[in-house]
């Protein structure tokens, strides 16, 4: 950031003191505005804002629904408020139902809110504590944590108010766990936007040694890489199977407006679709009801929901064979990446190629795991009260497979690297010349 820069020495040319000294004041002015004010309005404003578009999105399908022909419109905000307390975490009682399940699609629209408002108090408030040349000498800055702090708190505050205000004798939102989710956004989240916006994430980070730069890389793409994968998963068996959610459809008897609602509702659940699919593809699998199980083994079901997106599940039944290799997919990507990864940044030491690898295959799978326990829940009475991946075996899988995938892929590459004198590069090409050539 220009703010955290050494001053910049005065021009003297005729006309360009001005206006030189205009920009100067301006964007002094836009970066030292008041640190408490600034970071505390911006939590603020980090939390209403995803709420009032829950809020404004359950209007909207009220009237596309019965037209305003059941409830009140301060029902259908009670709604939307409480849709955004499940993306944090919150518990709601449905009908005397208690419903566990976060809808994860909203928690990252809410998290993308935070880093965007966060980044921008951030550059707010990049004038504020010792400059570039004294944080380099060791001066104590204390500028993000006070801010990440007013901010969470705010973010906060705006939590519990809206459990307090939305709550019924009937729903009985959970507070502690909103409270604990916006620490979670506002620390983890707000925290490194606000060091990222004001430019001491510039100064901070040459200071992390590479090796752990390099396995945060590794781990970064493999779980990006492995995000698409699981997506092309889930879409081809929707394709292969839409027949079936047409037919979900068409016995709901669900209008445009309807519709309409079931669409965002499946986009919200989308990533929460996309780690039943991680935890299908790794091996262990997931469960759709107390008794159930599916995996790339054996696939038993029982009576589902009517919702259009369960089609993707696959029939019941032993599986095909082929299902069985499907477990070496993660394998391959953590060795593509490795790999991907040393011809970038090549290290000729066997031990901290293979680390390099390790580390970052081991990294991704615990994260995966991490997000992994936040998919499932409770989202329905009996059976329904038991959805979700076998979290456990998902973190031993995807250790293994993308621990396993990273050191092989990462010493390929450096063997490969390793090969001086060209031999195995000369075997190769004399292997490629014998081979038939098309006419």
């Amino acid at each position: 950031m220009t703010s955290l820069q050494s001053p910049p020495a005065r021009r003297t040319g005729p006309g360009r003191s001005g206006s030189s000294s205009d920009a100067d004041l301006r964007r002094q002015l836009a970066t030292t505005r008041p640190l408490v004010p600034t970071a505390g309005i911006g939590g603020v404003i980090a939390a209403v804002a995803p709420l009032l578009v829950c809020m404004a999105v359950a209007v909207v399908g009220w009237f596309l629904t019965d037209a305003g022909g059941e409830g009140t419109p301060s029902g259908a905000l009670r709604v939307g408020a409480h849709g955004w307390l499940t993306a944090h975490g919150s518990t709601v009682a449905v009908e005397g139902i208690r419903i566990t399940a976060m809808p994860l699609g909203l928690t990252l629209l809410c998290a993308w809110v935070v880093w965007r408002v966060g980044h921008r108090v951030g550059e707010s408030i990049s004038g504020h504590g010792p400059d570039a040349d004294r944080i380099a000498d060791g001066a104590r800055d204390l500028t993000v944590p006070y801010a990440a702090a007013l901010f969470t708190v705010t973010y906060a505050v705006v939590g519990v108010l809206t459990a307090s205000l939305a709550a019924t004798a009937a729903s009985s939102p959970d507070p502690a766990r909103v409270v604990l989710w916006s620490m979670l956004l506002g620390l983890g989240v707000g925290g490194p936007a606000i060091a990222f916006g004001s430019g001491r994430a510039a100064i901070w980070l040459p200071g992390v040694p590479p090796a752990v730069r390099d396995v945060v890389l590794v781990a970064r793409r493999i779980l990006t890489r492995w995000a698409l994968i699981c997506l092309v998963a889930l879409l081809a068996a929707l394709v292969l199977d839409f027949s079936t959610a047409a037919n979900v459809v068409s016995q709901l008897h669900a209008d445009a407006g309807a519709v309409l609602l079931m669409v965002a509702l499946s986009v919200l659940l989308l990533p929460n679709a996309l780690l039943f699919g991680s935890a299908y593809l790794l091996g262990p699998g997931f469960t759709v009801g107390t008794g159930t199980t599916v995996s790339t083994t054996a696939v038993v079901l029982g009576p589902l929901p009517m919702f259009p997106m369960l089609a993707a599940l696959p029939d019941q039944g032993t599986q095909p064979w082929w299902t069985d290799w499907l477990m070496l997919v993660p394998v391959l990507l953590a060795a593509l990446v490795a790999g991907q990864v040393q011809r970038e940044r090549p290290v000729l030491a066997w031990d901290r190629a293979a680390i390099r690898g390790c580390a970052g295959g081991i990294a991704a799978g615990v994260v995966l795991a991490a997000v992994t326990v936040f998919a499932g829940g409770a989202v329905g009475p009996g059976r329904m009260q038991d959805v979700g991946p076998y979290t456990f075996d998902v973190l031993l899988h995807a250790i293994t497979s993308f621990g396993i995938g990273g050191v092989v892929g990462a010493l390929l590459v450096c063997w490969w690297q390793r090969d001086s004198d060209g031999r195995v590069r000369g075997a190769l090409r004399a292997v490629r010349v014998r081979l038939p050539r098309r006419s």
